[in-house]
């Protein structure tokens, strides 16, 4: 990476809620030019004026270097005055604003598009990058960057040190990322697994709500400490059967952010399941949670998934039963731990059936030397476009 001074960007953020808002204001303090776009009318005037968050991080001051937009989508000529577009939206609501904004990413040269939502539709169990295809085409796909690792928006903030990983389909659209972020507080790591990454960061809001659920129970380190290892065991093996390297679920995206959100109540999903550890009802908590906790929905795409895959992936099924099932939290757990003896890792012989169908919806090759790439994260070539 180049150790000259990273030329400022223009940069577009959908989304102004926790993680949207944190980032804008880290990219307006490395002096990039920012634009904040929310659906509400409020927060656009009532940022502009006093440069704050009404809802979020409130006693945060933020840079001046952001100005909001909205409530309407930006349109075509702002948009293409734009070198960053950054998605910060749930993202049960990912196809309908790259469906609106599809219009806008016409011509040579395309913005570079950076994703930090962490989840699976739900209906389709697409991850975000088969999104995109559908949405965009392949080429925006192949193309499009993705942020995931342990970072939470109040620490952003206040500047403390922090790292991600990013990674692209296409290598110099992840170094170009790295280098719009990069600073000494807010490390970046590149790599060329998103399927892995993507997966990592949906994958781990369900068992944050396993290990909320654990103290809520009232269980204490030990338990802790083995859903956080069963649940990194879990991950890996789901994603391998995707199609994914292993060795993505061993970085930031994966066991850093997976023994984040398990650790901490400033995390919505640890939130979630401590709160049905004490027995609320979902619905009562999704209701007075004041944020979107994506690991609830992604624990339904996800169930649907690992039946495909045919994968044995004991705690996220328990998760989906309480959640989907009604069925108690305390049965859940007593049922997890009257299980038989089996061995502790044990990664699936049958991998890679749903990413060779993703990248060859992309338009990539989804083999080496005649076979999917396994236990690697290969399969990201460079993706020169045409």
């Amino acid at each position: 990476m180049s150790s000259s001074p990273t030329p400022k960007s223009r940069v577009l953020v959908l989304g102004a809620g926790n993680f949207g808002s944190c980032l804008a204001d880290h990219l307006g303090d490395c002096e990039h030019e920012v634009f904040l776009w929310s659906r509400d009318p409020g927060f656009v005037e009532y940022f502009n004026v006093h440069h704050r968050n009404p809802n979020y991080l409130k006693d945060h001051a933020f840079s001046t270097n952001i100005h909001a937009l909205g409530p309407e989508i930006p349109n075509k000529e702002t948009v293409q005055q734009m070198e960053v577009l950054l998605f910060a939206i749930p993202t049960q609501g990912i196809r309908e604003t790259l469906t609106k904004l599809q219009p806008s990413l016409t011509g040579e040269k395309l913005p570079l598009m950076i994703f930090v939502n962490k989840g699976i539709e739900t209906g389709t169990q697409a991850l975000t990058l088969e999104i995109i295809a559908d949405t965009c085409g392949s080429r925006v796909a192949r193309e499009a960057t993705f942020i995931s690792g342990p970072s939470f928006a109040k620490e952003i903030v206040r500047r403390q040190p922090t790292s991600v990983s990013v990674a692209s389909l296409t290598e110099s659209r992840a170094e170009k990322a790295s280098e719009v972020f990069h600073q000494p507080w807010f490390r970046c790591y590149t790599g060329r697994d998103p399927i892995g990454l993507e997966l990592a960061g949906a994958l781990k809001n369900v068992y944050a709500i396993a290990a909320g659920m654990a103290d809520g129970l009232g269980f204490e380190n030990n338990t802790r400490a083995m859903l956080i290892t069963r649940g990194l065991a879990e991950m890996t093996k789901i994603g391998t059967a995707y199609g994914a390297s292993p060795l993505t679920f061993l970085g930031l995206a994966g066991v850093g952010d997976l023994f984040l959100t398990c650790s901490s109540p400033s995390s919505r999903n640890y939130t979630v399941g401590y709160r049905l550890g004490k027995g609320e009802a979902l619905e009562d908590i999704i209701r007075t949670l004041g944020s979107v906790a994506e690991g609830v929905t992604t624990a339904k795409g996800l169930k649907k998934i690992i039946d495909e895959m045919d994968v044995n992936a004991s705690i996220a099924t328990e998760i989906y039963q309480v959640l989907y099932e009604g069925k108690d939290v305390k049965t859940s757990v007593q049922e997890l731990m009257s299980r038989p003896p089996s061995r502790e890792l044990d990664l699936p012989e049958k991998t890679g059936e749903h990413a060779k169908g993703l990248l060859k919806k992309l338009g990539l090759d989804t083999s080496i030397n005649g076979d999917i790439v396994k236990h690697t994260s290969q399969y990201g070539h460079e993706c020169p476009v045409p």
